[in-house]
């Protein structure tokens, strides 16, 4: 079915296809954790547009509520994240989703996430954080990062078939963030295969030193992929024996769940 919906999306020349709307998503996207606050300069050369037209899409969004303007600065207002609760209200499956996220924290002490495949990253749209910081960025919902590279990204780029999967790979820059961090495409070719054979995917230290997560994909009762859940936590606090005896059981249970309460 997401196969035949991408095959039935619309090109950017089609007559259908509203350039407005496009151009003001990319907008809402050109902000994230390393530009949180900007110029309409810092936009336009972001966005690749001209300056009058990343203006108006700055004025329209911030008239709408979902940007501020402080001064020169544009910023995203709270109301950017009506569109995630969107998403999850959608799906039907927030509280579900976001019980079972904070039931895992209670029961290890560490963060839990749900996240989603968005092109070459993982979407993070539903989160149970732990009183642990685990990166220098704050993880949270709407937080994007590079799928290669995450636990979640890992299990579901597992999920797509071998031509998806390679054309993905084909697509994709693979930059180094640890010593750790596989950068040959061949090699996280093979990783990912290993991921789909045995269920359930490690990230160690490879898009942040000390970072190490474990997650396994989660679907509905009729085989619908929701996701990928985790458990991230301090490589200097948990050891992979622990991650893989403890945390990969217990996320197998949680899955087992959401597939049980979500149709």
């Amino acid at each position: 079915m997401e196969k035949a919906a991408q095959e039935d999306a619309l090109s950017t020349d089609d007559r259908d296809f509203i350039t407005a709307l496009a151009s003001g998503l990319e907008v809402i996207l050109a902000f994230d954790e390393a530009n949180p606050r900007m110029t309409l300069s810092e936009v336009a050369a972001r966005t690749g547009m001209n300056r009058a037209k990343a203006r108006r899409f700055l004025l329209t969004l911030h008239a709408l509520g979902y940007v501020r303007k402080q001064q020169r600065h544009f910023e995203l207002a709270p109301k950017v994240l009506q569109l995630g609760y969107a998403f999850l209200s959608a799906n039907n499956y927030r509280s579900v989703i976001q019980q079972v996220l904070e039931d895992i924290t209670a029961e290890c002490g560490e963060s839990s996430s749900l996240g989603v495949l968005d092109g070459n990253d993982v979407t993070y749209v539903a989160r149970s954080a732990s009183r642990h910081r685990l990166m220098a960025i704050t993880l949270s919902v709407g937080t994007r990062l590079p799928a290669a590279h995450t636990s979640m990204g890992r299990a579901l780029l597992a999920q797509l078939p071998d031509n998806e999967l390679d054309a993905w790979l084909e697509g994709v820059v693979l930059e180094r963030h640890t010593e750790k961090t596989i950068t040959d495409k061949a090699e996280l070719r093979q990783c990912i295969l290993k991921v789909r054979q045995q269920g359930y995917a490690i990230a160690d230290q490879e898009l942040d030193s000390g970072l190490r997560s474990i997650a396994v994909p989660a679907f509905d009762a009729n085989g619908k992929l929701l996701g990928a859940i985790n458990i991230s936590t301090n490589a200097a606090r948990v050891d992979l024996d622990t991650l893989m005896k403890e945390y990969l059981p217990l996320l197998q249970q949680k899955a087992c769940e959401i597939r049980t309460n979500i149709s």
